[in-house]
């Protein structure tokens, strides 16, 4: 049995860049070791050949929005009902793994029964394909010393977590915004730890455009982003890694978030949406803390709620 499922739904194999970076990606993944299962979902184009290629398990079929775009609540159903492993692992397609992304996971399982691993990225433009031959780590590493920019805190580009969490999740887009910030939401709900693996756990994403999607557009402008804000409850539940109520330690043991009083304040307005499960009193706290954007907020949903009613006259 493996320790850890690692899936995702791949974007096309069709564009060479994006080939080139995923390819990378998932050969970094192999290079984890046995313990580690890898499913490729969805039938885009050469991603069941890839996944012949590269030696990894394969799922064609996935469920699709509108839109065509693949749902991660499928995704997510699919990798848990088609492996056995303890540990789930939701990884973007370019992202480039290290050893210890299993090794502090296993460790912390070991402690811990219900949790959510995420941490930030470096940002690294690859243009060749990466050779893992003996020393590769070391030369990845090196590259993040010398060449790589941390990205901005926000959302992540991985999510660990047992077997016995996220069982169900909404009908979110994927490659799309708003879902990522919901999984962080979700995980502070339920009570579990969530815990911000940063400065233990390096991954590397490749840059890559957006040719991929309508127009070339980012995917925080598109329709589809704004829907996944709507299903998972609406702007309140936009969390980042500084909701994040545990980091991770060199010894893998989760210690609290560091004390401030930006992090104190932070958690009384979230206090209604983690601990009373109430989206009004989250909206009235939102108000009081921060009364200039919800004026804001206020004046855009009467600006609309005003125009459709025009429309439909």
């Amino acid at each position: 049995m493996s320790e850890m499922t690692i899936f995702i739904s791949p974007k096309g194999f069709d564009r060479a860049h994006i080939a080139l970076i995923q390819t990378n990606a998932i050969r970094s993944w192999k290079a984890l070791g046995r313990d580690v299962d890898i499913v490729l979902i969805g039938d885009d184009p050469g991603v069941g050949e890839a996944a012949d290629r590269l030696g990894v398990r394969y799922v064609g079929e996935v469920r699709r929005n509108e839109s065509g775009t693949p749902l991660l609540s499928d995704i997510f159903d699919i990798a848990r009902r088609t492996s056995d492993a303890p540990l789930l692992a939701y990884v973007n397609a370019d992202i480039i793994l290290f050893p210890e992304f299993v090794d502090v996971a296993k460790r912390v399982a070991e402690r811990e029964e219900k949790f959510l691993l995420v941490g930030q990225r470096w940002d690294l433009d690859q243009r060749e394909p990466i050779e893992f031959s003996e020393g590769w780590e070391a030369r990845l590493k090196e590259e993040i010393r010398t060449r790589a920019r941390r990205h901005p805190i926000g959302g992540s580009d991985y999510f660990i977590y047992p077997r016995a969490c996220f069982e169900r999740i909404p009908d979110f887009a994927i490659g799309r915004s708003g879902w990522d910030n919901w999984m962080f939401y979700e995980a502070r709900r339920s009570g579990w730890k969530l815990i911000n693996c940063s400065e233990t756990i390096d991954i590397i994403h490749q840059d890559h455009d957006y040719g991929h999607l309508p127009n070339g557009q980012s995917h925080y402008r598109l329709p589809e982003s704004e829907k996944n804000v709507e299903i998972g409850g609406g702007k309140r539940t936009i969390f980042s890694l500084n909701d994040c109520d545990y980091v991770l330690t060199n010894g893998c043991v989760p210690v609290p978030f560091p004390f401030s009083w930006q992090k104190l304040f932070r958690e009384i307005e979230i206090f209604p949406l983690i601990r009373l499960n109430s989206r009004a009193l989250g909206n009235v706290f939102f108000a009081v803390f921060h009364p200039i954007k919800a004026y804001r907020e206020l004046r855009l949903k009467i600006g609309r709620a005003l125009r459709s009613g025009k429309e439909r006259k």
